[in-house]
């Protein structure tokens, strides 16, 4: 049964169109997800689908409710509801989303930006809508409450439609994958992988296709010329043979008339069949510069805590940083990452300890708050440049990164949250750096921007402090990590994904110890109501006391 029928779905802003002659249907039950460069028309789609936008043609039938996560929680209050449910749905889902703070109403808008995307997913999954649209929904995200959106999916009875940059989650969560691309929408079965699979397919195809079609316009074009040219050729020989001019004529005529019809069916048949050459995918050239280092150990913390209010969120934790060394941060949302980092920019104290940074580093941050650029001002503007040659280097940077020449005089406000991370990425681009700290840099960012800029962080000579939910970028960037956990932070040398596995390995061990140890209660309980029941002076007696020895000392080895 369907839950959303698109027919012939059109969408225009002044002579820029969105997307056009839009067809689909989503069944319930699926898992789809919506993917495309930023400002393709991903979340004005959804708009449209919740009604908050008009379509300029076509219709869009929702049968049944609508459940709607936008795109940004950052700046929007939430909201305490009355209800019991509520409050002990809310209440159920705090483990399980690693909330670290009593849900009272004093509390809710004092959380971080993450707990409040965690409260927000759970209010709209509280609702149970036919269809649930989920706009972003692992930004700001940290590991547990990734784990925990993909198991609700999985149990979800309706149908779901993603719209997400995030590798990963798409890959766990979606069946078909639409892109929205230069206007149109195009579907592919399967998860992320498999989307990209076939769509490297079937730009090869069509680029072979292309390339044969080609080819054969260039014989026939070669074979027109020929025939032109014999033409020509014909046509100046009727004005110089005398008493041959007719046949000449005749014969220029008959020529003509077979290039012309020859044209025409080549037209015909481009116009019929004709393949059009593939469009690559932009080529986005992030180019970072760092001066030479500094020295070996660029930050030190020595026995560093921070504590807000009566709340600690790491004590006396010490580790070091190196120059050129790629540093990943991960922890649950509201454990300190994001304060570190301004303690490491001289925006925040130290509680306790000490925090040295190398003297003269140049350090370029790039913050997850996407709001924080003048509305009212251009990509330019923001960007303060002023020189021919800066405003030159500025619009080839944002046209590198896709972004359109027309979109770097709207104003901000117009902007989508992607290309405003863009703008921003486009200053730390525009400086030489020795450090950059990136904090959430892929949120917003479509996928080909994020792809490119891995491959060229990899090739950044500085040092790079990343916090980031995107598996796939931590994987591929992270080489060490620091990890917030316990009130601690430690150094590890290792990926992501094998501190994953680490912890995997050690969930299962401890799993099979808790096993044992039930065995073992269920055996020593059965000994003692055993041995309550004989007589004394039974000599089995002596037999089951050295067995139940046995038994609390295997115990007390676990």
């Amino acid at each position: 049964m369907n839950v959303l029928l698109i027919k012939g779905l059109q969408k225009k802003y002044d002579d820029r169109v969105l997307f056009e002659k839009v067809n689909v249907a989503i069944h319930r039950g699926e898992r789809v997800g919506i993917v495309g460069r930023n400002g393709a028309g991903k979340t004005t789609l959804a708009k449209i689908l919740i009604g908050d936008d008009k379509p300029d043609k076509g219709s869009c039938e929702v049968r049944g409710s609508i459940g709607y996560l936008r795109q940004s929680t950052d700046h929007e209050p939430v909201k305490n509801e009355d209800t019991r449910d509520h409050y002990s749905f809310l209440r159920k889902r705090e483990k399980e989303l690693g909330l670290s703070r009593d849900l009272k109403e004093g509390n809710l808008n004092k959380l971080s930006g993450g707990e409040r995307l965690k409260l927000s997913l759970a209010q709209v999954s509280l609702t149970n809508p036919d269809l649930l649209i989920l706009d972003e929904p692992t930004n700001h995200l940290d590991s547990i409450g990734v784990q925990w959106l993909i198991r609700e999916l999985e149990n979800y009875k309706g149908a779901v439609l993603v719209i997400s940059h995030d590798r990963y989650f798409l890959d766990q969560t979606v069946h078909r994958i639409l892109e929205i691309e230069s206007g149109e929408l195009h579907e592919f079965s399967g998860n992320y992988s498999a989307y990209r699979h076939e769509k490297k397919r079937r730009y090869e195809e069509q680029l072979h296709r292309y390339r044969v079609q080609e080819k054969e316009k260039k014989r026939i074009e070669e074979q027109l010329a020929g025939l032109t040219n014999w033409s020509d050729q014909a046509h100046r020989q009727s004005t110089k043979q005398e008493g041959y001019k007719e046949h000449y004529r005749m014969k220029a005529k008959k020529m003509d008339a077979q290039v012309k019809s020859k044209r025409k069916r080549l037209e015909k048949q481009l116009q019929k069949s004709g393949v059009n050459e593939p469009s690559k995918e932009s080529g986005v050239r992030f180019q970072f510069e760092s001066e030479n280092s500094r020295g070996k150990r660029i930050f030190e913390a020595i026995n560093v805590s921070k504590q807000y209010d009566k709340r600690w969120l790491f004590k006396e934790s010490s580790f070091y940083i190196k120059h050129g060394e790629r540093v990943g941060m991960v922890g649950e949302n509201g454990c300190g990452k994001t304060t570190f980092l301004r303690m490491i920019l001289g925006e925040e104290e130290v509680s306790e300890g000490e925090i040295w940074k190398s003297p003269m580093l140049r350090i370029g941050y790039l913050s997850q708050d996407v709001h924080n650029l003048a509305s009212h001002q251009t990509a330019l503007q923001s960007l303060e440049v002023e020189t021919r040659d800066e405003v030159f280097r500025a619009k080839s940077i944002l046209a590198s990164m896709g972004m359109e020449r027309s979109r770097v005089n709207v104003p901000i406000q117009e902007l989508s949250l992607g290309e405003r991370t863009k703008v921003k990425m486009t200053r730390l681009l525009m400086n030489k750096y020795d450090v950059l700290i990136l904090d959430e840099p892929t949120n917003h960012l479509d996928l080909s921007s994020r792809e490119q800029l891995e491959d060229t962080l990899q090739h950044f000579k500085g040092t790079l402090l990343v916090v980031s939910h995107d598996h796939y970028f931590m994987d591929k960037i992270c080489e060490r990590l620091l990890v917030f956990k316990n009130q601690n932070v430690n150094r590890l040398e290792m990926s992501l994904s094998e501190l994953r596995e680490k912890e995997k390995s050690t969930s299962s061990f401890s799993q099979q110890i808790g096993e044992k140890k039930m065995l073992l209660d269920n055996e020593i309980s059965a000994l003692i109501s055993e041995i309550s029941l004989l007589m004394a002076g039974d000599p089995r007696i002596a037999e089951l006391d050295k067995r139940l020895n046995d038994l609390f000392k295997e115990k007390r080895a676990l």
